[in-house]
């Protein structure tokens, strides 16, 4: 028990000698760039302040929120994909969807992530300000990044990928890039993140790997090595901005998902923790 204890006390006293937290979350709002296969974020105040109002003078409003699973930043839970039929782990996906609840491989299997992250940060490698539409993030461009930035990948590892793409976040048209293509990494890139077995991958784009221009519902075989092949979840549309701009390549990375049972995904807000060094960020939000 006193051991125990000491590794609290150890962990409190790192927490306090001061840390800056990166929220790599979007925020959530009716109009927010999302992918068209996904139901619309809606919310509404079906309660109002006065509606009701208490004998000693409160009140209270409350909200009522519909959304896809896949909209705003958000995890892929294994069920999410399926190939010539089969879910990760060789399963029947018609058998798995009976009634409407995937109780394997859905959003409740993902257990809250607290570890190593890296972020790779593909233009900076490439020396461009961002990665062009459409272009695919190759093996030897995630080498690259890996071996500039000198953040080695390990088993178990947080591996976040920037395009430089999250720029566009606020033009929603822009960021979906329906007429101009999205980067991301490709099939090959897919394979390479893989076989460094990170315990989960994410990306600055709407659907984490390459969309070429003109293809509304594209094959995504990046999805099809990491879910179904490999069982390694996808982390989509993420804010990797500032943690590039600080040049924060390594940090402590936290998401706990929704456990949504049965439900091919979850909204997240997932947050990169990094040490202070002499005082708040840019962008950042400074620990008390």
């Amino acid at each position: 028990m006193e051991e125990k204890m000491a590794g609290v006390d150890s962990l409190l006293d790192a927490i306090s000698s001061g840390i800056t937290i990166f929220d790599l979350g979007r925020p959530l709002f009716a109009g927010a760039p999302q992918s068209p296969n996904h139901p619309n974020f809606l919310r509404t105040l079906p309660r109002r302040h006065g509606d009701v109002v208490r004998k000693d003078g409160t009140s209270a409003a409350n909200d009522l929120i519909v959304m896809g699973s896949h909209v705003g930043t958000h995890i892929d839970a294994l069920a999410h994909v399926s190939h010539h039929g089969r879910l990760h782990g060789g399963l029947d996906a018609t058998d798995e969807q009976r009634g409407g609840d995937f109780m394997s491989g859905g959003a409740q299997d993902i257990e809250p992530i607290v570890g190593r992250g890296i972020l790779l940060d593909i233009p900076t490698a490439l020396v461009v300000d961002a990665c062009e539409p459409g272009y695919e993030i190759t093996p030897h461009d995630l080498e690259t990044a890996v071996a500039r930035q000198k953040t080695p990948l390990r088993t178990g590892d947080v591996v976040l990928v920037r395009s430089g793409w999250g720029r566009r976040w606020s033009q929603s048209a822009a960021y979906l890039g329906a007429e101009t293509g999205v980067p991301g990494v490709g099939e090959a890139g897919a394979h390479w993140l893989a076989a460094r077995r990170p315990r989960v991958v994410g990306a600055d784009s709407i659907a984490f790997e390459q969309q070429l221009p003109g293809n509304g519902n594209p094959p995504l075989p990046g999805h099809r090595v990491l879910l179904v092949e490999s069982g390694i979840n996808i982390i989509e549309s993420m804010n990797l901005e500032e943690l590039a701009a600080t040049a924060n390549f390594e940090f402590t990375f936290v998401l706990a998902p929704l456990a949504i049972v049965g439900a091919t995904g979850s909204p997240a807000r997932p947050l990169a923790l990094v040490a202070s060094s002499g005082g708040r960020q840019p962008g950042s939000l400074q620990s008390t």
